[in-house]
């Protein structure tokens, strides 16, 4: 199967779709690759028999989404966040000086406004058959999508040095110390390659049963500690500079999912109604989200009462308090610890594998080099990052969660803008033939520029340990609500006039 895509400003190339699995596999061998010939071709032959994904971010034409399972794209979302992921976001409420109800609030408030972003998204992957940040081309052009690619690249390696900290952690606290954070994150890591490695059609059917042993785990945990959750620390009433806050961490958690949602949607039929998949996409995002996350913020609110819980967490930190919660059930208890650290694979390997389509749009030259080679390369650059990070973890943490949050917001503003308003909604206007070709694309400008200069608003809204703002110290911290609206505000004007004088 072949299929044709441009190449900056040349003309047409015509590209064997199995070039993506035929790199290197050059009949001329030079002397001494004998064994590197040999391996490749053991390696191919594999892969051939097997089920990996070699498409890579070059668009998915019509005749080839067939897919019908569209309840995956609830599974996805639902094994993604049925695990300690969001229970470590919640376990951070407390720090703001947030009661158990306050922090309750909030995230219901927060996990409900900022799902929709991404549960949205989603739904132009079977309509237009590009993955997300290929979509971003068609509002940043070819060239300066470039920006937000990196910044996504770290967001998503972020967020996998984080699950790999945490389920290194629980299995180091399982061992009792005979096995260390470090190992425990090579471990996570390794296993999260495999499910990244294979792609699209494997990790759908991961996700789709995951969550089962994921939930019962979580459920037997609560279960174990449940008496210990009712002895809250007492907490200062709320402020508006704790609650809005600790709503930027939810929104830093769920607002960078849009940055990949349609990479789960480009194979389903485009024949499926928006509206379901959309409310599908929205029900797994803040389902298991709302209640793991007050789970969290219940389980630090209860951990300066409770001697064991606290020297667990000063030990391992949310690895040590769940093994403290489980202490009482034994052997079995070490057994679920361990379950709930593999529960974290579902979601870092759905966030793996967005992260090396990432690498292909970055450096479109790479985009002949199989997808599943950059699972390899991801997995070498996260395990040794999160063994340096897991030494402050929860510092780490929240610095990365502050930077996030920003950028993200802008970044969906643009995107959400240009369907609705400049493309009028219509997916005919994502041309196949243009995704990859400059001159057929918007310069990017005014998507760059709109983003960049919200920030003179963000900067002075945001409140971190390093750097609180003026509007900041009175209204707490409202820097993402400042990013999208802002963005938005100036897109407008700023895109209006790229179109005029460039007619793209």
């Amino acid at each position: 199967m072949s299929q044709g895509y441009q190449d900056g400003e040349n003309g047409p190339i015509t590209v064997n779709m199995d070039v993506e699995k035929g790199v290197g596999q050059s009949n001329a061998a030079e002397p001494g690759r004998t064994m590197l010939k040999s391996f490749r071709g053991i390696l191919e032959t594999l892969i051939s028999a097997g089920p990996v994904e070699e498409r890579g971010v070059m668009p998915v034409a019509l005749e080839d989404r067939t897919a019908t399972n569209y309840f995956s794209y609830f599974w996805i979302w639902a094994s993604m966040n049925i695990n300690l992921l969001p229970i470590t976001f919640g376990l951070l409420g407390p720090s703001y000086g947030l009661g158990l109800r306050d922090c309750a609030l909030v995230i219901l408030f927060f996990c409900l406004l900022t799902a929709a972003i991404p549960a949205y998204l989603g739904t132009l992957g079977p309509k237009t058959g590009l993955r997300q940040m290929i979509q971003a081309r068609f509002s940043f052009g070819r060239y300066l999508v470039s920006v937000p690619v990196v910044l996504n690249l770290a967001t998503l390696t972020g967020f996998c040095v984080v699950i790999c900290v945490i389920g290194g952690q629980c299995l180091s606290a399982v061992a009792g110390g005979s096995l260390t954070p470090a190992v425990g994150i090579v471990i996570m890591g390794i296993l999260a390659l495999l499910i990244s490695f294979c792609g699209y059609e494997v990790l759908h059917q991961y996700e789709r049963f995951a969550w089962i042993p994921a939930l019962i785990a979580i459920i037997i945990a609560t279960g174990c500690g449940g008496s210990g959750l009712s002895q809250q620390a007492p907490a200062e009433p709320a402020t508006a500079g704790g609650v809005l806050s600790f709503g930027m961490i939810i929104a830093s958690y769920m607002i960078p999912y849009a940055c990949l949602a349609s990479d789960f949607t480009t194979y389903l039929n485009p024949k499926f109604s928006s509206v379901r998949l959309f409310l599908y996409g929205y029900a797994g995002l803040v389902l298991p989200s709302v209640l793991l996350m007050v789970l969290g913020a219940a389980i630090g609110g209860a951990i300066t009462s409770i001697p064991e819980w606290q020297e667990g967490y000063n030990e391992t930190q949310v690895g040590g308090v769940l093994a403290a919660m489980l202490a009482r059930a034994g052997g079995f208890g070490k057994f679920v610890v361990v379950v709930l650290s593999l529960t974290l694979l579902g979601n870092i390997a759905a966030t793996m594998y967005s992260i090396t389509l990432n690498f292909q749009i970055l450096i479109p030259q790479l985009v002949v080099i199989p997808r599943y080679m950059f699972s390899i390369v991801v997995t070498a650059i996260v395990i040794p990052v999160s063994v340096r990070a897991a030494v402050e973890f929860f510092a780490s943490l929240e610095n990365f969660v502050a930077l996030i949050g920003y950028w993200s917001a802008a970044f969906v503003a643009v995107l959400i803008v240009e369907h609705n308003v400049f493309r009028g909604g219509r997916y005919d206007t994502y041309d196949h033939d243009s995704w990859n070709v400059a001159s057929r694309l918007p310069l990017g400008v005014a998507a760059l520029a709109a983003s960049a200069l919200s920030f003179a608003l963000v900067i002075p809204s945001m409140s971190q340990v390093w750097f609180e703002g003026p509007i900041a110290e009175k209204a707490g911290d409202i820097g993402f609500e400042m990013a999208c609206a802002v963005t938005a505000f100036l897109y407008l004007p700023f895109r209006f006039l790229e179109k005029r004088f460039t007619g793209r």
